[in-house]
Formats: C-alpha cells, sequence, structure tokens
C-alpha cells in the first residue's frame, strides 16, 4: 500500500495528521507492506519571512486582508487544543513566522534518502514547538543532522537552487489533481482523504482499502481426490 502524503510545514493540521497517522500504522496490521511518500504542497509560496510580525498578525497578513487577528488568534484555540490532546505543544504566540520553501526543499531531498518521516516530525516540532526559525538555512542544517540527514550536504543544497523547481511544480501537479488544503492523501493513486483525521479514523482507513485491495480469494483442491471436508448451512451438513 501506498501513501502519498501531501502537506506543508506550515500547516498545524499536517502535523497533526501526521502523528495520528503514524499511530494508527503502528496498529495496522500490515503495517511492514506501507510505504509513505511524503510530497510537498505549498500553502503560500510569496509568504515573506523575517518580517518581525507574530504569528496571528502574519497569518492574517498572507491570507490577503481577508482575516482579521483576532480571528485568527481564535480560530486556532480549537487547533491548539486538538494537537494538546495527542500530546503535541504548539505555541504559537512565540513562533516565528517563515516561508517555507527551503524547508519543502530540505523534505523533497529527505524523501529521496528515506528519511521524510523523520525529517517532518523534526521540522513541524521546530516550528510550532521550538519557535525556530525553519528559513534560517544554518537552523534547517542542523535539523537536518538531527533527522540522520548529512547537515554539511543540505547546507550545500539549501545555497543552491536544488529542488526549487521541484517543489514548485509538486504544488503544481497537486492542484490539477484537485487540492486545495493541506494535509491531503492519496492512497494507492485510486483513494483520497482531506483533512486531518484521528488514530482511529486512520486505522479504519487503512483496513478498508486493504480490504478492498487484498480480496479473500477461494482455494480450488489440490487434486481430483480432495474433499471439501464438508460444509454446514441451512440447517444441513453436506459431506
Amino acid at each position: 500500500m501506498k501513501i502519498e502524503v501531501w502537506s506543508d510545514v506550515m500547516c498545524p493540521l499536517c502535523y497533526i495528521g501526521k502523528t495520528n497517522l503514524d499511530t494508527a500504522l503502528e496498529r495496522f496490521e500490515h503495517k511492514d507492506n506501507v510505504e509513505i511518500v511524503y510530497r510537498p504542497f505549498q500553502l503560500f509560496p510569496n509568504a515573506p519571512s523575517n518580517t518581525g510580525q507574530d504569528y496571528y498578525a502574519w497569518t492574517a497578513e498572507i491570507h490577503g486582508g481577508g482575516m482579521s487577528i483576532d480571528s485568527v488568534r481564535e480560530g486556532n484555540k480549537p487547533v491548539v487544543k486538538m494537537a494538546k490532546d495527542i500530546g503535541l505543544d504548539y505555541n504559537l504566540d512565540t513562533l516565528v513566522p517563515s516561508n517555507t520553501s527551503d524547508a519543502l526543499r530540505v523534505a523533497v531531498y529527505a524523501q529521496e534518502q528515506g528519511k521524510a518521516g523523520e525529517w517532518m516530525d523534526r521540522v513541524y516540532k521546530a516550528y510550532f514547538t521550538d519557535s525556530l526559525d525553519i528559513g534560517d538555512h544554518e537552523t534547517l542544517a542542523r535539523l537536518a543532522g538531527e533527522s540522520s540527514l548529512d547537515a554539511k550536504e543540505v547546507l550545500d543544497m539549501l545555497s543552491s537552487d536544488k529542488y526549487k523547481d521541484t517543489v514548485k511544480n509538486e504544488r503544481q501537479y497537486g492542484s490539477q489533481l484537485g487540492i486545495t488544503g493541506t494535509p491531503f492523501y492519496v492512497i494507492n493513486d485510486k483513494y483520497a482523504v482531506s483533512g486531518a483525521r484521528t488514530s482511529s479514523a486512520f486505522l479504519d482507513m487503512l483496513e478498508q482499502v486493504w480490504r478492498e485491495e487484498h480480496p479473500l480469494q477461494m482455494i480450488a483442491p489440490v487434486s481430483d481426490g480432495d474433499s471439501e471436508g464438508g460444509l454446514c448451512g441451512d440447517g444441513v451438513c453436506k459431506i
């Protein structure tokens, strides 16, 4: 089973969704047969960095003035609670708002290295909990090292244009699929799920897809002399 996870580092529901999906996978009988592919879907490609604004003012601004600072603050309260309920601490008052392009470039690199899950965990925590500047290259390189990636390779990559087009093209492709927000999940290229679900909902989804993709098949007798062993039904047993 392949699950493509479309997400952005700045998306608070993506961190919740990843945590719940990871919990569901730990409970899933066939977890060793599941491949997770993280794909970048940058929500606000033109979002500024280093503005000195707090999270609430910055978020209101990048939405084009369609939201007030107070509405951003109030709207995030249930999200903070949802995170808290699954053991995540969101420190939005001290969060350092940043454009996520570089963090997503590292995510593409991490996917190639087979370490995307570790990277996403670390960069989400850095952003939402640790109040680190994920627009700073040195910070990203250090976080990469903490995610079993090569910090020097990451720093060299960030100093170049590598993966910039990939991040842009992935968003374009995601939009063509009909993705308008994150998180968004595509399973086996045929099932789509949007939004952060509970771990139980994710587990139900995994089990349902597994059953549909692996239906039971009747096994024919291995030889003409084989008996079906008898079968009871409708009050009659036949041998």
